[in-house]
């Protein structure tokens, strides 16, 4: 076996497609639940989507909590670093309550005009300062409307706490409220002011961030405690006494001063500590302790009452100290908590990064091992649909039609190259492939060697067939008893019959008919052909046949045709009804309508007669129980001549397309053609006869026939009559022609006269001989079955009974012929002699017709059956181009 080009290539004909690309249909209905119903895209996208799914959403799971950890430390971030605003408000917080105190309690004491009006004086810059304090932290916390619901309620808690303040304020220089009522206000807005700065939460695992701001808030309450006690210190200074309940209250706030200092230290870091230990060994914070520690009783000595300047400048300056100590340890957690954030960002980027990448790769790669899947099932699909479906049909479509020798035929090799198992399973196919049609070839010859022997059996039924109609031609002319005449004329009808059997038998084995013509032969010659062709053609009626020509190499393929559908046509119809044809032009072609009123088809033998019509099987079995059918078949195949077949009331009605490339111009005109030897021995002009019947039904389901007229084109002299007479003879009373007159110098032709009343039977060769312009004696054409011409001894000349007369003149009387009686009678003094017959050697005849036969088989043996075409731009037959 050879190896063919790629079946992917798109090397096939668009005739191939339309016939074979077809869908494979399923044995079953596909259902989307079923599994392995599945297709195999859907199985592989399933495969790549599960898995897909899965790690997304794990990945997804993992992301959302990096990214809820990274929000969470950016809120915490934000809500540090709006710390500083925070501590800020309650520095000034601070002084402003721990001066009003001092002022509450100089007011109580004097209660004159001008102190109260010092006293908004001071206090007046303190207030501005803690609003501005407060707008500052309000401006900062715009973007922490979405932080969590727990610092927003605090945060609404300082903000009220701060407005009752700000009504408070009103209250200070008319002294009409108590001191712990005023100051009270600022201790609830401080205290909500530190419960907001001690908010922020990094979540769990944070616990560096959670001591940060635990640092920081211990941090501000130590100062937050020292201020209290500057502010408790500062008003028994400014009122001049210090009670009992004051020095309780101061020694219960150093207290928890102590344990706030504790809490800080803890949590502080080594440098924090090491921050704080250095500022309170500073000289201003040593004063302002010792001062404080003056206040306390110690050893049974009365507690001192300070100055009220000397211990507000000492108490500021350890304040303000605090203050910047406040201000480092909170940079410091809000140092840690952008790094927090910063680096959870970082990390939460690098996870998701590292999931798209790695998802992106896990993708490229299943699509890149799927794609590899899919193109190979695919490509392993589409070569075995186009084994299936065009290249084993159209092998074994080549081999069923094969008629010379067989050649290899080229299997593609596999489309799939890959040594897995859909590459093993691509080989496997076209293994298979090469397989079948190795059976297909051998096949193949096995039935071209049947066909050539059926085309030997054939070719020689042909010869004894041909030698058997000319003894009858000899017979028929040498007998005069009309009862052996008939006789001989049924056995002229059979070798007819069996001539045409041997061309059917042709037919099916692929070889082209032995009688053909070249010349163009008109469409009503050639149906008067096919009418003579059959047994009943006394039946075929002619209603309309359009002036039409058909050329000259198909004329014998053709005449079978219609010769077959007729013999059908009337033999599956009643004997008292006739069968009619019908051809008319149709488009660029034309169109023969044959209908007759016969038993008729069913509707499934209907559809399977035109379905072997349209397709023409191979031969078989079946093709001899139906030959007729099949025959019509190959033949409208071989000339792409298109049959169908129409059921009617009482019958059938076959319609015949032949198309335009077989039709052409009449051919040119051309003198009488001599006239044939059945004429010159009978006096008769061709006339429709039956020349050949299928006997049995030719296994067709139903009757395929056709009507025919059986008049005889224009030309011909005769016609047969349905009652057996024939039309146009000479010598029976009726006028002769003016061709026939005798006249000086031309010898009167011999005419017999009739010996019967039966019709002469006529052969389709005697009606297009005529037909197509070539005398059926004419020395024996190649497209005729007659040999020579024999030669005619000529008859004596006989005088005419009456003057011979060259018409008449102006005055009507006859015109006489000068000479003419003596050029009739007139005789060469030479005495005739019979010309001497040669009777031909019998071994030269058997030796040329052992090297006749011999070239006979080699020449099929060649199959040489291509017609030869003219060259491009040459005249076809008509005339045509």
């Amino acid at each position: 076996m050879g190896v063919g080009p790629d079946p992917g290539d798109s090397g096939v004909s668009n005739h191939g497609r339309r016939r074979f690309d077809v869908r494979v249909v399923p044995h079953r209905r596909r259902s989307p639940f079923r599994l392995r119903d599945w297709r195999m895209g859907t199985k592989l996208v399933t495969v790549l989507v599960v898995p897909s799914v899965a790690f997304l959403v794990l990945a997804g799971v993992q992301t959302r909590g990096l990214v809820g950890q990274t929000t969470a430390l950016s809120d915490f971030a934000r809500q540090v670093d709006i710390g500083r605003e925070i501590t800020a408000v309650v520095h000034q917080l601070q002084q402003e309550r721990d001066r009003t105190a001092g002022e509450l309690a100089e007011l109580r004491r004097v209660g004159g005009r001008a102190d109260r009006d010092a006293a908004i004086a001071a206090l007046r810059p303190l207030h501005a300062a803690s609003d501005a304090a407060v707008r500052e932290l309000q401006r900062a916390a715009g973007p922490l409307a979405d932080a969590d619901a727990a610092w927003r309620v605090a945060y609404s808690q300082a903000l009220e706490a701060y407005e009752q303040v700000i009504y408070i304020r009103a209250t200070v220089p008319p002294a009409v409220l108590a001191s712990d009522t005023i100051l009270g206000n600022y201790h609830r807005a401080v205290d909500a002011l530190l419960t907001l700065l001690a908010q922020p939460s990094p979540g769990k695992g944070q616990r560096v961030l959670n001591d940060s701001v635990l640092r920081y808030v211990q941090l501000a309450r130590v100062k937050e405690l020292s201020s209290r006690v500057r502010a408790e210190l500062y008003a028994a200074a400014r009122a001049g006494r210090y009670g009992v309940a004051d020095q309780v209250e101061v020694t219960d706030l150093r207290a928890q001063q102590l344990t706030a200092l504790g809490a800080f230290r803890v949590a502080a870091t080594t440098d924090q500590i090491r921050r704080y230990d250095a500022a309170s060994a500073e000289p201003a914070l040593a004063a302002a302790t010792k001062l404080e520690e003056q206040s306390l009783p110690s050893g049974g000595a009365a507690p001192l009452v300070l100055s009220a300047s000397q211990w507000w400048a000492a108490s500021e300056q350890r304040q303000d100290r605090l203050r910047q100590l406040e201000v480092g340890v909170l940079g410091d957690a809000v140092t840690q908590a952008d790094d927090a954030r910063s680096g959870q960002l970082r990390t939460t980027l690098l996870v998701v990064g590292g999931i798209g990448t790695v998802l992106l790769v896990a993708l490229l790669i299943s699509v890149l091992v799927g794609r590899s899947v899919a193109r190979s099932m695919r490509l392993l699909r589409g070569q075995a649909l186009r084994i299936a479906q065009i290249d084993l049909p159209e092998a074994l479509d080549r081999l069923r039609q094969v008629n010379s020798g067989v050649s290899d035929i080229e299997v593609p090799p596999a489309v799939v190259r890959s040594l897995d198992e859909i590459g093993e399973l691509a080989e496997a196919f076209v293994a298979v492939h090469r397989s079948a049609v190795s059976v297909a070839v051998e096949q193949a010859t096995m039935r071209r060697n049947v066909n050539l022997m059926f085309v030997n059996l054939a070719r020689r039924s042909q010869v004894l067939v041909e030698r058997q109609l000319e003894l009858l031609d000899g017979l028929e002319r040498d007998e005069s008893d009309p009862d052996q005449l008939e006789n001989l004329f049924r056995l002229d009808h059979l070798a007819a019959r069996l001539r045409r059997n041997d061309e059917s038998l042709l037919v099916l084995a692929g070889s082209d008919s032995t009688r053909r013509w070249n010349r163009p032969v008109s469409l009503a010659a050639v149906l008067l052909a096919a009418s003579a062709e059959i047994e009943q053609y006394q039946r075929v009626h002619r209603e309309q046949v359009a002036d039409l020509h058909i050329v000259g190499h198909v004329i014998g393929d053709l005449v079978h045709l219609f010769a077959e559908l007729l013999e059908n046509a009337t033999a599956f119809s009643r004997p008292d009804t006739v069968v009619l044809v019908a051809a008319r032009p149709e488009g660029l072609g034309a169109l023969v309508e044959l209908t007759d009123r016969g038993l008729g088809m069913s509707q499934a033998a209907l559809a399977e007669a035109n379905e072997v019509l349209a397709s023409p099987p191979a031969a078989d079995v079946a093709a001899s129980e139906r030959m007729g059918l099949f025959v019509v078949s190959h033949l409208a195949a071989r000339h792409a001549v298109q049959v169908r077949l129409h059921p009617r009331e009482d019958g059938l009605v076959a319609l015949v397309r032949i198309p335009a490339a077989l039709l052409t111009g009449p051919p040119p005109a051309q003198l009488d053609p001599p006239p044939s030897r059945r004429m010159l021995t009978t006096g008769l002009a061709p006339a429709a006869r039956p020349g050949g019947a299928v006997a049995a039904r030719n296994g067709v389901p139903g009757s395929v026939r056709a009507d025919f007229a059986v008049a005889a084109p224009s030309g011909f002299a005769g016609s047969a009559e349905p009652g057996g007479a024939v039309a146009g003879r000479a010598g029976d009373g009726g006028p002769a022609a003016p061709g026939e007159l005798p006249v000086a110098g031309r010898r009167q032709r011999r005419v017999t006269a009739p010996r019967q009343s039966r019709p002469v039977p006529v052969r389709a060769d005697d009606v297009l001989a005529p037909a197509a312009g070539v005398p059926a004696d004419g020395g024996g054409g190649w497209w005729s079955r007659e040999g020579p011409t024999r030669g005619v001894a000529p008859a004596a000349p006989v005088p005419p009974a009456v003057p011979v007369t060259g018409g008449t003149n102006e005055r009507g009387l006859p015109v006489r012929v000068p000479m003419a009686q003596l050029s009739a009678v007139t005789r060469s003094a030479r005495p005739q002699k019979p010309t001497p017959r040669h009777d031909p050697d019998p071994e030269a005849v058997g030796g040329m017709l052992s090297r006749l036969y011999s070239g006979v088989r080699r020449a099929e043996a060649e199959e040489t059956t291509e017609i030869s075409l003219p060259p491009a731009g040459g005249r076809t037959e008509g005339g045509q181009q």
